[in-house]
């Protein structure tokens, strides 16, 4: 376990952190594959390929179903079909990681901030958060066009410090890949990583973060309030 963090705020990402939609990205993948008469991806595969914003899930798809990555006219035509087919799939068979409502419940009981920072586009994470049950415990949301650049970038953490009205070296990020770890670093918060998450197929445990937290359950004993106790304050 990482050590405890005195923090105000807690932000996640979404995709491989909070819910596992890893089936739901790979059936929009191989909806717009078959539709340009390719075969279909295995969702390994697709798993392998999540962690930069979905321009870029495409980009890596159409170079693994046809040997040769779109260029960026071909990308622009490319992802509004695929968003279509995000759409329809949306939640169909996304998972929340164990432990998730436990800490929620917990981390909003002890006054704690609570933030989505993603790389998904802005309108897919609501509903995403709506279906999954989970909406109303987060005081905002910032999708990947919200900040006028995505993670690693340190700006769409800057944007839910300052929304939350934190200091970024008081709000905790936590996430699954190298995207989590270098924007929050870059931005001054603190960092941990969850094991169960994508990372684009590579392990987290050789990152620079603050630590790797077993469960999201665990998420909840490694942080405390100024004036407060850790665990269930």
């Amino acid at each position: 376990m990482p050590r405890v963090f005195d923090v105000d705020a807690v932000a996640f990402d979404l995709d491989g952190t909070l819910l596992d939609t890893v089936h739901d990205l790979a059936a929009a993948v191989n909806l717009l594959l078959a539709e340009l008469g390719h075969a279909p991806l295995h969702t390994v595969t697709v798993r392998d390929l999540v962690g930069k914003g979905m321009a870029s899930l495409v980009r890596k798809a159409m170079l693994r179903a046809r040997g040769r990555a779109p260029d960026d006219a071909e990308l622009a035509t490319l992802l509004p079909r695929y968003q279509v087919h995000y759409e329809s799939v949306l939640g169909h068979e996304t998972e929340a990681f164990p432990g998730l409502l436990e800490m929620l419940v917990r981390l909003k009981a002890e006054g704690f901030r609570l933030a989505v920072v993603t790389n998904k586009a802005t309108r897919f994470v609501r509903p995403h958060l709506y279906k999954a049950g989970i909406l109303s415990y987060f005081d905002t949301i910032v999708g990947g066009d919200d900040a006028h650049a995505k993670k690693p970038d340190p700006a769409p953490m800057l944007m839910a410090a300052q929304r939350l009205g934190v200091a970024a070296s008081r709000m905790l990020m936590v996430g699954d890949s190298i995207n989590d770890a270098q924007a929050a670093r870059a931005a001054g918060c603190p960092v941990v990583l969850l094991p169960h998450g994508y990372n684009e197929g590579e392990p987290v445990h050789g990152l620079d973060c603050d630590g790797i937290v077993p469960t999201l359950a665990a998420v909840a004993d490694c942080v405390r309030r100024a004036g407060g106790n850790v665990g269930n304050a």
